[in-house]
Order: C-alpha cells, then sequence, then structure tokens
C-alpha cells in the first residue's frame, strides 16, 4: 500500500514539475513569430484569379486568417468589412484568406456577409501560414505597417474599437 501511494506521488510530483517547466518554456521563450512580413507570395482569390501580395507593398495592411466554419470568424467579418470601407481612402487594406475552405465555400460566405476585401484560398499554403506567424487557431489577424513590419497580431476577436486602435497604429502619418 505504501509502495503504490508513493509511486503515484511520484507521478503526481512528476507531472507537476513538467508542466511547471512547460508553462515556464511557454512564458520566457523567445517570440518567434516574424517582426516583418515576407509578400512574396501569391494566392489564388476566390474566383480563381492570381492575387499578388507583394502588390499590397508599401499599403497599411489587416491580413485575416479565417475560416467558413469558424463561428468567432463569422462574428469578426462583419465589422472587417465595415474597417475595411471606413479606412479605404485613407489607404488601408483588409485581405482575407482562409485557412481551409473551397473557393466556392468562399463565394457563399462572401455573398451572404457582403464582404467587400479580398478573399483568398489559403489552402495547403503553410508557406504563407508561416510567413504570418499563424499559430493553431482562427480567426488571427496581422497588423503591418507601410514598410512590412509588424505592428500587432490578434489570435481570435477583439471589438471594433480595439481594431481601430491598431489601425490607427499602422496607418502613414497625415501630412
Amino acid at each position: 500500500m505504501r509502495v503504490m501511494r508513493n509511486r503515484i506521488l511520484g507521478w503526481v510530483v512528476g507531472l507537476a514539475l513538467l508542466g511547471g517547466v512547460s508553462l515556464w518554456a511557454a512564458y520566457f521563450a523567445p517570440d518567434r513569430r516574424p517582426t516583418t512580413v515576407d509578400l512574396n507570395y501569391t494566392l489564388k482569390d476566390m474566383n480563381g484569379r492570381d492575387v499578388r501580395l507583394a502588390d499590397f507593398r508599401g499599403k497599411p495592411l489587416i491580413v485575416n486568417f479565417w475560416a467558413t466554419w469558424c463561428g468567432p470568424c463569422l462574428l469578426e467579418t462583419p465589422e472587417l468589412v465595415e474597417l475595411a470601407n471606413e479606412y479605404r481612402d485613407q489607404g488601408l487594406v483588409v485581405i482575407g484568406i482562409s485557412t481551409d475552405d473551397t473557393p466556392e465555400e468562399i463565394r457563399k460566405y462572401a455573398a451572404n456577409l457582403n464582404v467587400t476585401y479580398p478573399l483568398l484560398v489559403g489552402s495547403e499554403r503553410e508557406d504563407v501560414f508561416t510567413a504570418f506567424g499563424l499559430g493553431a487557431g482562427i480567426p488571427m489577424s496581422v497588423f503591418v505597417r507601410p514598410d512590412g513590419t509588424v505592428a500587432n497580431r490578434l489570435q481570435g476577436i477583439n471589438t471594433k474599437q480595439w481594431f481601430q486602435t491598431q489601425i490607427d497604429g499602422i496607418l502613414p502619418a497625415s501630412k
């Protein structure tokens, strides 16, 4: 009985230590996500046309990774549509990259939500996901300054006001 109790106690202590080391490593590990974004990628849009991300160099960008089956993405998309329309005259470009949907699914989604910004097919584009530092979950938005540096990333959703603050931080200063 005592041996069994010691063995269980050993497992509990071992698992606690392993968990503690894992949390410590995650907290103190350097952020390996890129601080600048390579835009040298071409993806297909939902209509099969090539879209070169490099064509958006020099513009403030929000690159949003999403999927049609993602509930939070469904909540976030109307706000992104509003923001894209509100800030278009200031040069902001919003780009949506679907992580695993077909062009047909993307077209239906765009029509249902009146999406006015480019929606691209990202299925099987791990190279693009890596370039932008896509984590394990969606939605994820990457805020890119005109010089190509990453100002911020958002894993999940937030308020429209929070997005506006991030956008203000990537827009070029008024002259």
